[in-house]
């Protein structure tokens, strides 16, 4: 129970939070949510009628193009953003609005943030160090300076960073190396909940998945929780327990990673996964983006709502467009996602089927073979010269590519190889003729 003032106002939070008809743990949960910028005519509602939970020990994603409103939700959680209505609740107690200062601590101390740009999150005139344990010195997270000495070397080694990197400014680290220190600056308080605001988009390729690897560590070890805040749904599905879609302030869909992915049910959520980049140069040039066209709705008699059409799938629409969805997942058919152009007609692709034709040139590639198709099998044309010249070691290679699962390099062997063959054979059947001129 959560020990409450005579007024009434909760001085602390209760051990656990509620939890759902299955019997999960509600850690976050916000309710009809409006977020409003300015006044007057020149209000902006940034976020509409917003409802969601986060259940604790998973990681939720919200994904939507920029200036949808992500952002603007996470850092209401954090309470730098004020509600218009709605209001959002952690364990059950609400945040939003006017709360006493000691629950507000306790708000700072449970849910920290990762914030977009890590140059203006970052005290310029402050040092790593500083930076790094100003959230233990505040809440007095440690027994002596040693123990806070060790947290902090140990948290920045865990990121990624040195011992040494602790003495300098912010200034002279990559951006890459900032989101690290931001990473490390929430990670040393062990919050409860992470607001992770794009916190890989400043990183360098090559270690992405390393601090992708690294979060989900800290959540496996102490149970955190992330709000994971990002606009590609290719990094989010390999990290993600659940997806929420939002447009324009408007949260379209709700539902577990591949459940979103298998059965994408409203337009914008399509149109976000056949803008995925396919790591194959030709098919990329070749695949048709699936455009989202807020005019296909019609709310002018109906106003439409957050559903559950089952299986946890939530989707935002009015009861016509409800019951096709309905209509839609009771089927249990996969829905194609992805469009590749070839020879002037379009082929569907579905993200979990992978069917090749040579006869029609079709192919359909699933997302996962997408992450494992070789990056350098292109078909070059120096392949069919080699062979066109050498057209047994054309063979050869033929033979050596299929195996290695280069298809493209194995056909351009393969072409090369036969109009080799064709050619020196035509040229032997000349040779035979003039000889035979010759000879009579």
């Amino acid at each position: 129970m959560a020990k409450e003032e005579k007024k009434g106002s909760v001085l602390q939070f209760p051990e656990h939070g509620p939890c759902d008809k299955d019997g999960r743990e509600i850690l976050l949960s916000l309710e009809n949510v409006d977020i409003t910028f300015g006044k007057g005519e020149e209000a902006v509602r940034a976020v509409k009628d917003a409802s969601f939970d986060i259940y604790k020990g998973e990681t939720f994603s919200l994904v939507g193009e920029s200036g949808s409103g992500k952002t603007t939700i996470g850092r209401a959680v954090i309470r730098v953003n004020p509600l218009a209505a709605g209001k959002i609740l952690y364990k059950g107690v609400p945040i939003s609005g006017k709360i006493s200062q000691e629950l507000d601590r306790q708000v700072i101390r449970n849910i920290q943030m990762v914030f977009q740009d890590p140059a203006a999150s970052l005290n310029e005139r402050a040092t790593v160090d500083y930076i790094v344990s100003e959230g233990l010195h505040n809440f007095k997270l440690y027994e002596n300076d040693e123990d806070r000495a060790a947290k902090v070397e140990n948290i920045i080694k865990e990121v990624g960073l040195l011992p040494e990197h602790l003495t300098r400014y912010p200034h002279e680290f990559s951006g890459g190396q900032r989101q690290r220190i931001g990473i490390a600056r929430a990670m040393v308080m062990e919050p409860e909940l992470v607001v992770a605001d794009e916190p890989i988009s400043a990183l360098d390729v090559s270690i992405r998945a390393q601090v992708l690897n690294l979060m989900k560590k800290f959540q496996k070890e102490k149970q955190v929780t992330y709000l994971f805040i990002a606009h590609d749904l290719s990094v989010v599905r390999f990290i993600s327990d659940r997806i929420g879609v939002i447009y324009k302030g408007n949260i379209v869909e709700i539902a577990e990673t591949e459940e979103l992915f298998d059965y994408p049910m409203h337009p914008y959520t399509r149109s976000l996964i056949s803008a995925i980049p396919i790591p194959d140069p030709q098919l990329e040039k070749k695949k048709v983006l699936f455009t989202y066209d807020p005019g296909v709705h019609d709310y002018s008699e109906e106003q439409p709502e957050l559903v559950d059409i089952g299986h946890n799938h939530f989707v935002y629409g009015n009861k016509k467009e409800i019951e096709e969805y309905k209509a839609i997942r009771e089927k249990d058919v996969p829905l194609k996602s992805i469009t590749i152009a070839e020879d002037g007609e379009d082929v569907n692709v579905d993200v979990n089927k992978v069917e090749i034709s040579e006869e029609k040139e079709e192919v359909l590639i699933s997302e996962d073979e997408f992450l494992i198709t070789p990056i350098h099998d292109t078909g070059s044309g120096w392949y069919k010269f080699i062979s066109f010249v050498l057209p047994v070691i054309g063979l050869l290679l033929m033979l050596v590519f299929k195996h290695f699962n280069h298809k493209r390099n194995a056909k351009a062997c393969k072409k090369g190889a036969v109009a080799g063959l064709i050619t020196i054979g035509v040229i032997l059947l000349l040779f035979l003729i003039m000889l035979m001129m010759v000879v009579w």
